[in-house]
C-alpha cells in the first residue's frame, strides 16, 4: 500500500510528493525543494520513518518542479526520470528561474525515459503512467490503481487546469488529455495536483468550469 505525504514548498508554492510503502522504499515526485530549510525537514522526515530515497520522478520539467533535483540525487545517489519530449527543459532551468529572480543551476540529463502505459515500480508497488501532454510536451501523470489515487502535476487542479502558454503547451491538447486519459479513472480517484489543494476526479467532472 503506497502512502503518499506531500510537502508545499519554493516561492511558488509546489506540491512535492513522497510515495512509500511498507518495504521503506520511497519515491521522490517532483521534488521542487528549494531552501536548505526545506531540503533539512525532508532528510528530518525521511530519517524519522526510516524511509530509503531510490529514485527520483517527474510529472514534467518546468523549473520550481526540478529546484531540489540535482541536490537529492546526488545525496542519495539515486536516479531521476522524466518523459523524454520534456528533457529540453532541463537546460533551460537555470533561465527559467532567472526571469522570475532565482537562483537555480541547470538540471542534469535524466537518467532514464518513460513513456505512456509503462509501470514504474518500487518496492512492493506499481504506478501507471499516463502521458498527458498540454501543459509541457513531456507531461506525464502517475496513477496508482490499487491505491486509488492520480498525481496530475500541472495538468489538473482543483477546479482548475493548467497554463498553457509556455513554449511546447497547447490549449487543446492539454483538454483532450485530461478528458481521454484522467476523466475515464473512477470518480473517487483521489487527485493529488502540482499547486493547491488535492482534489477528486468526481469533484472535478462536476464542478471544474473548463470541462463542463
Amino acid at each position: 500500500m503506497i502512502t503518499v505525504h506531500k510537502f508545499t514548498v519554493n516561492p511558488f508554492q509546489e506540491n512535492s510528493y513522497l510515495l512509500s510503502d511498507e518495504t521503506g522504499q520511497c519515491l521522490m515526485v517532483d521534488a521542487g525543494f528549494y531552501s536548505g530549510t526545506e531540503r533539512n525537514k525532508l532528510s528530518e522526515y525521511l530519517q524519522e520513518a526510516s524511509l530509503k530515497p531510490v529514485g527520483l520522478i517527474n510529472t514534467h520539467c518546468h523549473f520550481d518542479h526540478l529546484m531540489g533535483v540535482e541536490f537529492f540525487r546526488n545525496k542519495f545517489g539515486i536516479p531521476f526520470d522524466c518523459h523524454a519530449k520534456d528533457a529540453f527543459w532541463l537546460q533551460r532551468a537555470k533561465d527559467q528561474a532567472a526571469f522570475y529572480g532565482i537562483k537555480m543551476e541547470n538540471v542534469a540529463d535524466a537518467d532514464r525515459y518513460w513513456e505512456d502505459e509503462q509501470e514504474i515500480r518500487f518496492g512492493e508497488s506499481v504506478l501507471k503512467i499516463l502521458h498527458v501532454p498540454g501543459h509541457s510536451p513531456g507531461h506525464m501523470a502517475f496513477y496508482a490503481p490499487e491505491e486509488g489515487f492520480v498525481l496530475t502535476g500541472d495538468v489538473l487542479f482543483h477546479q482548475s487546469i493548467g497554463r498553457f502558454d509556455f513554449p511546447g503547451g497547447d490549449f487543446d491538447q492539454l483538454i483532450t488529455s485530461i478528458t481521454e486519459k484522467l476523466m475515464v479513472l473512477p470518480p473517487e480517484t483521489v487527485v493529488w495536483t502540482g499547486h493547491g489543494q488535492e482534489t477528486s476526479i468526481g469533484h472535478e467532472k462536476r464542478n471544474n468550469p473548463y470541462l463542463t
